[in-house]
């Protein structure tokens, strides 16, 4: 059995379509050394200034390390195994498919992903940056920041007011959501 390693902090941002100056700002103020980009597609159609190119030459002037791992990190795996189809949205016929990221989080290929981004969040203050501002509706909170939080890594979403909002479990999660009062529907 291996000796438990001690526990360590890693970050998250969400780029949105904000200027990249406020982002790299955001950076700046909480420490980052390193930003690790887990987008599967490092290109935005809207917010051109953080396609993977510009971003790396953007971060590179601002002493900022970029490294790309949305390969075995990204929410949309080439995987097609890592894929369960679900009913389309209300008002759209037939089915579509989503990720399965209990599928995803087993893959060998996520796995070492997974491993080298702990490794290079341990020698170096690190954030994993994706395109959705908001974690809660993207895979480095709903896949990523889960596996890390399972291997007790603190882990602290850079929210785009500067704030930096611990990450919690899908656990601790649904435990606050049952806490919550429930008000009836008056009509």
């Amino acid at each position: 059995m291996q000796p438990k390693q001690a526990p360590f902090d890693i970050f998250t941002i969400g780029h949105s379509n904000v200027p990249v100056e406020k982002m790299v700002a955001l950076l700046r103020q909480h420490g980052i050394r390193t930003l690790v980009d887990v987008r599967s597609v490092p290109y935005a159609q809207y917010a051109t200034q953080f396609n993977r190119e510009m971003l790396h030459h953007t971060l590179d002037e601002a002493g900022i390390e970029y490294l790309f791992a949305g390969d075995y990190l990204g929410g949309r795996p080439k995987d097609r195994t890592c894929y369960v189809k679900v009913a389309a949205p209300k008002g759209n016929d037939g089915e579509t498919e989503r990720v399965d990221y209990a599928e995803v989080a087993k893959r060998p290929w996520y796995q070492k992903g997974l491993a080298r981004l702990v490794e290079i969040a341990r020698q170096r203050r690190t954030a994993i940056v994706c395109s959705e501002e908001d974690p809660s509706r993207c895979h480095r909170h709903n896949l990523i920041t889960q596996s890390l939080l399972a291997i007790d890594a603190t882990v602290w979403h850079i929210r785009g007011t500067g704030d930096l909002e611990r990450a919690r479990s899908k656990a601790e999660e649904q435990l606050e959501k049952s806490r919550q009062p429930y008000q009836l529907n008056l009509f």
